[in-house]
């Protein structure tokens, strides 16, 4: 056996109550709605995968349950797996709910390894994957992507969300931090860019990806026709005409963009 073969995965136990609802993305919405609404980077995701009515869907990943309603709120066929047990219940609750609306069609859920999708070859229409990439080994993501392409109907779609992207914590991120301390605003911005606004994510995020790496992954996988890009959240900051300037040209010029931008998409057809 292969030395990758043998590693493990991060335990799901790490994947707590407190954890979808206080740190994973899009939670604030979530309690505030109970996923009637979605965070600004959830919806982004969703619009790229065009769900349309009567698609078969597979949420992978679906951690609260609030793509699955919305799915199923489009007139689609949703499914959703997760290895965590909390998530499972959390989706489960939120599909409940969805079924006691008059003529919404049932939503399914099961505890699932995204490297073992417990579904026949060819049985969807559409795979989504919003921010589940980082928590997965390269390993685990090389046969999770095989896999969510197994179970993917021809011309069927996978639409991936990850953040942030590896080229800013790599490279952008020590220089955002350095003009952050001299401004006497080291405190907060962590040595740890993973630790930047969520600390859970040192313990589960193990595979930031960037534009090539992603795009290598999928094609590894079998995909084709894949697109991969680059997006960020409003820079809506008060600040001098120098910085403004500055912010102009890392987050709208390229080269500065790749390694600025925070936020990876995907699409890939079977």
């Amino acid at each position: 056996m292969s030395r990758e073969h043998t590693q493990s995965s991060l335990p799901s136990t790490l994947y707590t109550e407190d954890y979808f609802l206080t740190a994973c993305e899009g939670y604030e919405e979530f309690v505030e709605s109970h996923g009637e609404h979605l965070s600004r980077r959830l919806k982004a995701a969703f619009a790229v995968a065009n769900v349309e009515p009567g698609m078969r869907v597979l949420d992978v990943g679906c951690g609260r349950g609030e793509i699955l309603r919305h799915c199923a709120r489009l007139g689609a066929r949703a499914y959703g797996i997760d290895y965590a047990d909390v998530a499972v219940k959390l989706s489960r609750d939120v599909a409940q709910a969805e079924a006691t609306l008059p003529g919404q069609a049932a939503i399914g859920v099961y505890r699932a390894d995204a490297k073992f999708l417990p579904y026949p070859d060819t049985a969807f229409d559409r795979a989504l994957i919003f921010d589940v990439v980082e928590h997965l080994f390269p390993w685990e993501l090389d046969a999770a992507l095989k896999d969510v392409r197994r179970v993917l109907q021809p011309g069927g779609m996978v639409a991936i969300h990850t953040a942030p992207n590896r080229w800013y914590d790599q490279y952008a991120y020590p220089l955002v931090r350095l003009v952050r301390t001299i401004q006497g605003r080291g405190g907060q911005y962590p040595a740890n860019p993973r630790a930047l606004n969520v600390a859970a994510n040192v313990d589960v995020h193990v595979n930031e990806q960037d534009l090539i790496s992603l795009r290598r992954y999928l094609r590894r996988a079998g995909f084709g026709n894949i697109k991969v890009w680059l997006d960020s959240p409003p820079q809506n900051r008060t600040e001098n005409a120098l910085f403004r300037v500055l912010r102009k040209v890392a987050f709208d010029a390229p080269p500065f963009r790749w390694f600025f931008e925070r936020e990876v998409f995907a699409v890939g057809v079977n």
